[in-house]
């Protein structure tokens, strides 16, 4: 029954990949984003949505709170129809879409060939960060966690690999033999410390606990190597800003618990500045 549901899943987002392709990136992003705001709500709880934002905007009114869930599902659909144009991003048009800050600190860990981690969480359409970090030169592998539909998950494997990062790195034991590899070899680390993990510590995120991943930690104490926070955000339709923040440098001391905090308070103020753009329906303090 499972399989049944996954491939009915699978069939629906390829039919609407090729009515996406026919529409074009605008109106198909303007209109999967409506689309989602409606169906949106039918697949994740409201209350759960509700109560997440409660914690990270404690003193919320109700008419804000349905505008950021609101938000929050039409730049899911967005991002749903964007998968169609990931190639336009990086090769073509749309790449002129997407504005930079702190292009400099790219340069330098470029020119320095030193290697970092870089960290963000799913804002805005996130697939970019990995792409445009990639493109500049960097030498990189992407940490991500695979798709439950085994259908859908190869085609996304397939557009990551082609257009985004090609070494990606599943999350896993088999996929941390495999980024220690690259590290000896140089390469940076990007991945995303928003999600809840099977593994990990319990660390403050809006003051309150919430199992976090410390693969980050773990590379810089492995390493000696600093972490560089990066996010995007939508400013308009399909067009974009990335901002690379300054690295940030720990000491020898600094133990896991304390740079897995440091890190979740840099989550914390960019969730805070566009709450509407990130992915608030996950159960992440369960």
């Amino acid at each position: 029954m499972k399989y049944i549901k996954y491939f009915i899943q699978f069939f629906l987002t390829i039919l609407c990949f090729l009515i996406f392709k026919i529409l074009g990136p605008n109106l198909s992003s303007d209109l999967s984003g409506k689309l989602f705001e409606l169906i949106g709500p039918f697949f994740r709880s409201k209350q759960i949505i509700h109560s997440n934002i409660k914690r990270g905007i404690t003193k919320i009114n109700s008419k804000d709170l349905e505008n950021i869930t609101r938000l929050m599902w039409n730049n899911y659909g967005r991002i749903f129809a964007e998968y169609m144009f990931i190639k336009s991003f990086r090769y073509g048009e749309l790449a002129t879409k997407i504005q930079i800050e702190g292009q400099e600190i790219l340069d330098q860990i470029k020119k320095n060939e030193k290697q970092v981690v870089f960290v963000s969480g799913h804002f805005s359409n996130f697939e970019l960060m990995a792409m445009y970090l990639e493109k500049t030169g960097i030498r990189l592998s992407t940490i991500y966690r695979p798709l439950n539909n085994i259908f859908l998950n190869g085609i996304m494997e397939r557009i990551r690999e082609k257009f985004i990062c090609k070494y990606q790195i599943k999350k896993g034991l088999g996929g941390i033999k495999k980024l220690i590899s690259l590290k000896k070899k140089n390469f940076s680390t990007a991945l995303m410390i928003d999600q809840r993990v099977s593994e990990g510590i319990f660390s403050n995120l809006f003051n309150q606990k919430a199992l976090t991943t410390t693969i980050p930690a773990q590379l810089v104490k492995k390493f000696s190597i600093p972490v560089v926070p990066v996010y995007i955000e939508r400013i308009t339709g399909l067009n974009f800003k990335i901002s690379i923040q300054n690295p940030i440098h720990f000491s020898k001391d600094d133990s896991i618990e304390t740079i897995t905090l440091k890190l979740n308070q840099t989550l914390e103020m960019m969730i805070l500045r566009k709450p509407e753009q990130w992915i608030w329906s996950h159960n992440r303090w369960k």
